[in-house]
């Protein structure tokens, strides 16, 4: 999403004072009969609605651009605020009061339909004043506890709705591949698997009681972590094997949880603009994945399909019939209305589509209580920046700070000899909150209320004696340590791409510099959005601590630098030598993935590695590998175990599994182990199931139809692996077609057909289905006559239940 540009319009708060609204009647129509199936109230609706209603319904206008009686007159269906578009005073009740305005505007329309709010609440409800400010998606990875980021997410759904927004265009699943981008601090990491388990955000978000539930937003659909060069709305060059494998699975992920919306991205995939893609929005988004929400552009973001300024008729009819749904047209919508009118008079955008949108919009208004509760739920406005969200802020601000080296400085003891603190992110919540807080690109000073860095280090050593300076002077050797607390300005989106250097700028350098010629033990805290070239600067550092972007709670630094918390953060990407070797995901860097130190480890110690998977499933046999320990004497060995008995020692960081038996889950660990004989930790299980037996195999397959008529069709089908505890890695779908339906190309599976006989192989990149996970896959299809359904599916030869 972009940010708010001011134009000369009235807002909704000035709008909605001159507005008389009165309740309409309940039940004077089926749709507005809560009792009734959300489905029969949809399509109740759909039956009233003229095209004005319909269209309406598709357009997004930004709060800045729009009067509460224009919402009235063009049956407009959302409103948003832009990054930094808040009403005066900001306040939840300045916002609830604009909310409200709007809403009362869709209300007055003939047939009542509610609009739905949307705000950029990508870290907390950061563009409200006093809101409780999480730390940024970067260190929630480091985290590494989806219960944790869940809970952040019921609490900021709590503030978000007590301003009256119902709809957050978050969280961005992307995968950072390149630290170069400006929204790598946007991503949970640069592994799928993180903002796969870190997607429990969308539960906490959508999962509440009553008016506290908010519309998540799975973003930015489909890549964008991964353009070449980490460039901004860049294109991603890959092939669709990698983009399946390590970009859709986070979205897959968000689609089992039943997220509301899904916003697509402004980047490209190997030329083709996001926002102009049928395939990726409908044949796999909607169909493949069986996306049940609606989907929503970004800010103007149909404006590039083409690459001229403004949108055109072509770019309006391209996008909505790539499938989306809702477009952000924050300043321009009055055109956008007229243009997709005419192309749907013209037939060049079918009807089906046009209800198509309508109905995903409609049936997420309904569910999430819209048309029953359509004004802002006024008693949440408590939430907002709660002593119980903020002690919740602090715990994730611990938990997320790594700690990359320590010789034995930390912890800090809370008495004794003087400290001294440096560095101009130590006393300013901007700059520890970065960007997207108050304004689109963040700010430095006190934006907002909060507890900085430096503050947090006083409160917790009363009894010691803290100096600060920024730039470090007056230091000298009688200080016991000293903390530079340094890092990156806040910065968003393409702004905050940097295609040259990572390193420190001049201010920070000579803030170290001044520090290390006091002789006194240097401690820094990195405030950044990604990993800095710091290679230069580790060896004169006592102890390095990565902080992330921690938000407004900077007492969660300090618990982890005085030891009230050993830090157990892990790091969500690799770190660089150098900016040289972006992209370095899994790479040979200064720290690998995974990596943190904790007050309790044993440096004469290895770690436990990391990573384990298993991989090449057969019958009989499989292969592990694992990310390197680190720590111990070198060089390290590793013990592979199965249930818990010790298979084989190996050197490298792979092990060939053999003479496994068919049908049958087993787990396994490594330890590493050092050249004195010290063994680390095991490595956390990895199951292995081989296929050819069905007494672990559990399944549900869901069977969609596309019938096109006149003989063509396409299939579609979703597995779900319903053990509760056994992954299924290596999969042979099985079924047979009642008819004479014939398979003539298939997707996401190696398909074949003897007769009525079909069979779908699992593709390498979604060969592994965990325990309740799901894989989907599709085809295109011809018969003759009929076209039943197959009845009865296998899974490695087990018998699914069809649903």
């Amino acid at each position: 999403m972009r940010r708010w540009k001011p134009v000369l319009a009235a807002t909704g708060t000035l709008i909605a004072a001159t507005l008389v609204f009165a309740e309409p009647a309940r039940a004077a129509a089926p749709y507005e009969d809560p009792a009734l199936p959300v489905s029969t109230r949809v399509e109740d609706l759909l039956g009233r609605m003229s095209l004005d209603d319909k269209i309406g319904q598709m357009t997004q206008a930004e709060r800045a651009s729009i009067s509460a009686a224009e919402v009235t007159q063009y049956r407009i269906g959302s409103i948003l605020s832009g990054g930094g578009s808040a009403p005066s005073p900001n306040t939840a009740t300045g916002w609830a009061d604009m909310v409200d305005g709007f809403q009362r505007g869709a209300l007055a329309t003939p047939l009542h339909i509610p609009m739905v709010y949307g705000s950029d609440a990508v870290h907390g409800h950061n563009n409200l004043y006093g809101a409780t400010i999480f730390p940024h998606n970067i260190g929630l990875g480091a985290t590494r506890d989806p219960a944790l980021v869940q809970q952040i997410g019921r609490a900021t759904a709590e503030e978000v709705a007590g301003s009256g927004v119902d709809w957050t265009f978050s969280p961005c699943l992307c995968v950072a591949r390149n630290d170069r981008w400006g929204r790598t601090y946007e991503s949970f990491g640069e592994r799928p698997e993180l903002p796969v388990s870190m997607a429990s955000i969308i539960d906490g978000y959508q999962g509440g009681t009553g008016t506290s539930r908010i519309i998540a937003t799975a973003k930015h659909y489909v890549g964008d972590g991964g353009t070449t060069g980490g460039v901004d709305q860049g294109d991603t060059q890959i092939s669709e094997a990698e983009l399946r494998a390590v970009h859709l699975p986070p979205f897959q992920e968000a689609i089992r949880r039943d997220v509301g919306s899904v916003m697509v991205s402004y980047s490209s995939w190997n030329g083709q603009k996001l926002h102009g893609s049928e395939y990726l929005i409908t044949t796999v988004l909607k169909g493949e994945l069986g996306f049940k929400g609606f989907v929503v552009s970004d800010w103007n973001g149909i404006d590039q399909i083409e690459g001229g300024a403004g949108f055109t008729a072509s770019e309006v009819r391209r996008a909505v019939n790539a499938g989306i749904d809702m477009v952000m047209v924050p300043t321009e919508w009055k055109s956008f209305i007229a243009t997709l009118k005419a192309e749907v008079q013209a037939g060049r955008v079918p009807m089906s589509r046009i209800d198509d949108a309508n109905r995903r919009i409609l049936t997420k208004k309904f569910e999430y209580g819209l048309f029953e509760h359509p004004l802002a739920d006024r008693s949440l406005a408590a939430t907002v920046g709660s002593a119980a969200h903020r002690t919740l802020a602090r715990q994730a601000v611990r938990e997320s700070q790594v700690l990359l080296k320590n010789t034995g400085v930390l912890p800090l003891a809370k008495t004794g000899g003087k400290l001294f603190v440096a560095g101009r992110h130590a006393d300013d919540i901007g700059r520890q909150s970065g960007g997207w807080t108050i304004s689109w690109q963040g700010g430095t000073g006190p934006i907002t209320p909060g507890t900085t860095i430096l503050q947090g280090i006083r409160a917790a050593a009363p009894g010691r004696a803290v100096t600060y300076n920024a730039g470090g002077a007056g230091i000298d050797a009688s200080y016991a340590a000293a903390i530079a607390v340094i890092g990156e300005n806040p910065y968003a989106e393409g702004q905050g791409d940097r295609p040259g250097s990572l390193g420190l700028d001049a201010t920070d350098l000579q803030t170290l510099a001044t520090l290390r010629a006091s002789g006194v033990p240097v401690v820094a805290v990195l405030v950044s959005g990604r990993p800095l070239d710091i290679t230069a600067q580790l060896p004169d550092l006592s102890a390095l601590v990565a902080a992330w972007l921690p938000g407004t709670e900077g007492a969660g630094v300090a618990d982890v630098l005085f030891g009230d918390h050993a830090p157990t953060g892990k790091l969500p990407v690799t770190w660089p030598r150098s900016a040289d070797q972006e992209p370095i995901n899994d790479g040979e860097g200064l720290f690998p993935f995974g990596y943190g130190l904790t007050y309790t480890t044993n440096p004469g110690t290895p770690g436990a590695p990391t990573g384990l998977t298993a991989s090449a499933v057969t019958a009989t046999s499989a292969t592990l590998s694992w990310t390197a320990a680190t720590g111990g004497t070198a060089p390290l060995s590793y013990r592979v175990a199965r249930a818990g008995t010790v298979l084989a020692t190996v050197t490298g960081t792979t092990y060939a599994l053999t003479g496994l038996t068919p049908g049958t889950t087993t787990t396994y660990t490594v330890t590493a182990v050092d050249a004195t004989g010290a063994a680390g930790p095991a490595s956390a299980p990895v199951s292995v199931t081989t296929p050819g037996g069905n007494d672990t195999v559990t399944c549900q397959v869901t069977y969609g139809v596309n019938d096109w008529g006149g003989g063509g069709f396409g299939g579609s089908i979703t597995i779900r692996n319903t053990h509760p505890a056994a992954a299924v890695n290596g999969w042979t779908l099985a079924f047979t077609f009642p008819g004479t339906q014939r398979v003539t190309q298939g997707w996401s599976a190696v398909w074949s057909q003897t007769g009525a006989s079909v069979t779908a192989r699992n593709e390498s990149w979604n060969a592994a289905i965990p325990p309740n996970g799901i894989v989907s896959i599709g085809f295109n299809g011809t018969y003759t006559g009929s076209n039943p359904r197959p009845t009865a599916f296998t899974l490695n030869g087990g018998p699914c239940t069809v649903l």
